[in-house]
């Protein structure tokens, strides 16, 4: 009995001591939406050298881990950190630098702003961006001879919303050689009576931009600086950067190691020679924070400046089709040439003409090959005999809030029928499986709540329109969480390092003021984050 007894009392002695393992954070008490393969919820986890070590209940946790460092989220939300899959990090860096046009609703409020900001600025050549002419009273491309008036000395070129679109006035089309007998292919010199307008369309755009001054190193960190931290106060810590030179990865990788710039990259090479001789022969860049294995192709325009390219004509303008920015046979030669390296090709296409060219080419090139997870960046209008050409390694990369901004609009561009195949996001996801969702910011705003919103409601802000835009095609909140992290991930090549909350996965993740999957529709778009983590370290 006695012996019975001791070995009790010493069972019971080495059970109490058994050691905890130690963690370099402790987060309790929380909602945790996982986004594993389940979609399953836990309460706590634990960090340690940056990852996820353990996730379960807050008594799991607590009874196997100890930590100096402990999070008490009070019940509060959080999910993994989100991950943009298509936007312009460094260019919404870069137009914290220049006249912010976003909101204006007439020309007139365009030319207020340009005149406020050089009266503060004294700039050498204004730069501006984010003008829409279909948010005006009266919705026409504007001209040059206001700006001409205002600046006859100074070089001006606003950039429209979309980015594919200048308004230039009369000094800077001098500085860039363009006058009514130049001819570019794959875009417009937009002419009224055979006289410039000064609106630029596509191609044409790049005569302008080889004249503007390059920003000096200075302004380059800046510009990044004050991307990375819009995008940390909403709860990005992923960005999908669609364009990027040589130049400015190489910059984002030495700011990354000096620890300047936390945020993760996945960088698209812009399409050029120079890129792609370097990045191809180099093979994927790699680092915790930088991902560089995939190349920007400008399949054609956009809808909003009637540069896509259609099928049939636009149903507002009589005989016209878009354009395609990079020509079919290029298409086709590029999409080769990078099938047999080990990159993925991410080609923009909004038109459903655009949409059927990358399709087919990228049908041609992968011809047995496996996993390469090639993108369409947009897949905005896609005509009915082509859906079915996505498919597992073909991954549609979309950005919902084009859909809630354009529908004003677009069914003016494309008509009844076609407006059928446009911002599919259901279709495009029961076809080819996962379809990673972004902003295209700064097109749109930053906030990836907008985005959920989108997708979800299908409604713009004003709660427009009733009921919601083509709900069939309208994602379920778990499906539109997906496509802002894991799936993202796994289009990006990392679904084994990020997108979700589990073992042996970087600690990134966000604390949300609200439970996003729970929160009534209409107040989404007031999610905030709270607290955002990268490696478990707290960056906002």
């Amino acid at each position: 009995m006695k012996k019975v007894a001791l070995l009790l009392i010493i069972g019971a002695i080495y059970s109490c001591g058994t050691p905890k393992e130690k963690a370099d954070l402790i987060v309790q008490n929380a909602t945790v939406y996982t986004v594993d393969e389940g979609f399953s919820k836990a309460e706590a986890f634990a960090v340690r050298e940056g990852k996820f070590i353990a996730v379960g209940s807050t008594e799991e946790i607590g009874a196997r881990y100890t930590t100096d460092r402990t999070i008490d989220a009070d019940g509060r939300t959080i999910i993994p950190g989100l991950i943009d899959a298509h936007c312009h990090f460094y260019g919404l860096g870069l137009n914290q630098q220049v006249v912010d046009l976003v909101g204006t609703t007439s020309y007139e409020a365009v030319l207020e702003r340009v005149k406020n900001f050089q009266e503060e600025r004294k700039s050498n050549f204004v730069l501006g961006r984010g003008w829409d002419q279909n948010d005006w009273e009266v919705k026409e491309f504007p001209t040059k001879k206001e700006l001409d008036a205002l600046f006859p000395d100074t070089p001006v070129a606003l950039r429209r919303v979309d980015g594919h679109a200048y308004l230039a006035n009369q000094k800077a089309l001098d500085m860039a050689g363009i006058d009514a007998s130049t001819e570019v292919t794959g875009g417009e010199i937009v002419k009224q009576g055979g006289a410039l307008t000064g609106v630029l369309i596509d191609n044409p755009m790049r005569m302008i931009d080889a004249v503007i001054p390059a920003p000096n190193l200075d302004s380059k960190i800046g510009a990044l600086k004050d991307a990375q931290r819009i995008c940390l106060q909403h709860g990005l810590t992923t960005v999908n950067d669609a364009g990027l030179d040589r130049s400015t990865i190489e910059l984002i990788d030495s700011l990354q190691q000096a620890g300047e710039l936390s945020i993760r990259v996945y960088a698209m090479i812009s399409n050029s020679p120079a890129n792609l001789d370097h990045f191809l022969e180099k093979g994927i860049v790699k680092t915790d924070r930088l991902n560089v294995r995939s190349v920007k192709v400008y399949g054609d325009g956009a809808l909003g400046s009637r540069g896509a390219a259609l099928k049939a004509p636009y149903s507002d303008k009589a005989g016209h089709y878009g354009a395609m920015v990079t020509p079919v046979d290029a298409i086709e030669g590029l999409a080769q040439r990078i099938a047999a390296s080990e990159y993925q090709m991410n080609t923009h296409a909004i038109g459903d003409s655009a949409n059927n060219v990358v399709l087919r080419a990228y049908h041609k090139a992968l011809e047995g090959t496996t996993d390469r997870r090639w993108k369409v960046e947009h897949a905005q209008v896609v005509a009915p005999e082509d859906f079915n050409k996505f498919r597992e390694d073909i991954i549609p990369s979309v950005q919902p809030t084009h859909a809630t901004s354009d529908m004003y609009w677009a069914e003016d561009r494309v008509g009844a029928e076609r407006i059928r195949g446009a911002y599919a996001f259901k279709k495009l996801l029961d076809i080819s499986g996962k379809i990673a969702l972004g902003t295209d910011f700064p097109v749109e705003q930053v906030s990836p709540f907008l985005t959920f919103y989108a997708a979800v409601a299908r409604k713009d802000l004003e709660d427009y329109p009733e009921g919601g835009f083509q709900m069939e095609d309208a994602l379920s909140r778990e499906e539109a969480l997906r496509g802002m992290t894991i799936w993202a991930a796994y289009s990006n090549f990392e679904e084994n390092e990020k997108g979700s909350i589990e073992m042996g996965k970087w600690a990134d993740f966000v604390i949300l003021d609200e439970d996003i999957m729970t929160v009534a529709e209409r107040e989404i778009p007031q999610l905030k984050a709270d607290q955002t983590f990268i490696a478990g370290k707290q960056v906002e």
